[in-house]
């Protein structure tokens, strides 16, 4: 037990040294974590063994996947219903877009420029195709853009792209056997009464028993996932279109969901970053660059000549073209779970899966440091509310 305890103090403790370098470099916090696990890995597999940090432990995968879950339905609970009514062209046909376009145009890139198998090829295109809630979220709060139409529109989008990301990683790669039909039915029956018992919970026991729903909360999403993996598909799944539906109900409850959110993303999401980044191989990177760099340039060009064009339909001035589609081109959260994902089910090989991972963290930082720093819509800011300007650190749930 004292090794437990042991182990979970180390990655708590590199957790609050992530959190601190966050604050300072105005970075997300998950991508540092993801950084900082890298490193961790790297110079403890160095001086102690390949198995120093306690990675692969049954119960730190646990904590994990859970932060993983847990993280999905916070993403999912984070979209705006009267936005999306208000914008609905305009944020599905972005994110539909946003998808597809580096979708298939990585996997593209993985198949016939990398030639890699045509399994591990479809997931690159997968960890590519996917935006970051967690980078724009911040870059929104940070600038005051999530309180225009603008700022909203891009979260939407964003939302809708993610979405189609999560949907084919359980179709895509999920083996069709009876248990399928058996996850999916279950599922869809599950799920169409979820808001409906949170409501009655929330109206008869709400305030009265303590926290009630978020105990509601972990049996479905629990259940749910013991589902999936039984099926061969993702946990996230399902997580992901129970806050979708949970949104309305999200947004009513802020102090249930800020409360939610800090159990997240106080103790659960390090140990997801942490664990992805202590995955990646430094040794892969080093060997191919090229290839980190092809796939980099795969997602960022695909995103532009994809949705810029379409964006252009429904925003006028070059700078909110720009910065719309730069937001777009980010990538962090999901991802690294889709990568994971690959990893675990023999998908990707080690090597691949550092290198998808490494231009998953360079999506996140270069269109963001383009897109801020040189076309940012300032005139957007002249008449909107102030905002409470939070650093990009202190942001990392999406």
């Amino acid at each position: 037990m004292e090794t437990m305890f042991a182990t979970a103090a180390l990655w708590l403790g590199l957790a609050v040294l992530a959190a601190v370098i966050a604050y300072h470099l105005k970075m997300s916090i998950a991508l540092v974590e993801i950084c900082l696990g890298v490193v961790a890995a790297a110079a403890m597999g160095h001086f102690f063994g390949p198995d120093a940090l306690g990675n692969n432990a049954e119960w730190l995968r646990f904590l994990a996947s859970t932060g993983a879950v847990l993280l999905t339905f916070l993403a999912g609970a984070e979209l705006d219903p009267r936005v999306m009514r208000a914008k609905l062209g305009e944020v599905s046909t972005v994110g539909i877009v946003g998808f597809l376009a580096p979708f298939l145009g990585c996997a593209a890139v993985a198949y016939f420029i990398l030639h890699w198998d045509a399994r591990a090829s479809w997931l690159a295109g997968l960890v590519l195709s996917t935006t970051s809630m967690a980078v724009i979220y911040s870059v929104m709060v940070e600038t005051g853009l999530n309180k225009t139409e603008f700022g909203k529109g891009i979260l939407g989008a964003s939302c809708v792209n993610d979405l189609g990301s999560v949907l084919v990683l359980g179709i895509l790669f999920a083996p069709f056997t009876y248990k399928t039909a058996v996850f999916i039915s279950a599922a869809v029956a599950g799920l169409a009464a979820f808001p409906w018992v949170t409501a009655l919970l929330t109206r008869v026991y709400g305030q009265r028993t303590a926290a009630v729903r978020v105990k509601w909360l972990m049996f479905v999403l629990f259940g749910l996932g013991a589902l999936a993996y039984w099926a061969g598909s993702e946990a996230v799944v399902p997580a992901y279109i129970a806050g979708i539906l949970l949104a309305e109900f999200a947004a009513r409850e802020e102090h249930w969901v800020r409360r939610l959110r800090t159990l997240t993303v106080g103790f659960l999401t390090p140990f997801y970053f942490l664990r992805a980044g202590t995955l990646v191989s430094l040794k892969a990177l080093a060997a191919a660059p090229g290839v980190l760099v092809c796939l980099l340039a795969g997602k960022v060009v695909s995103k532009i000549f994809g949705i810029y064009p379409v964006i252009a339909g429904f925003r006028r001035e070059c700078s909110e073209r720009w910065f719309y589609t730069l937001m777009m081109s980010t990538g962090l959260t999901f991802g690294t779970i889709a990568a994971l994902y690959g990893l675990a089910h023999g998908i990707v090989t080690r090597e691949q899966y550092s290198l998808l991972v490494a231009a998953v963290i360079a999506s996140a930082v270069v269109p963001t440091l383009i897109a801020t720093s040189v076309y940012l819509p300032r005139h957007l800011l002249a008449g909107a509310p102030s905002s409470p300007g939070a650093s990009s650190g202190a942001v990392d749930e999406g």
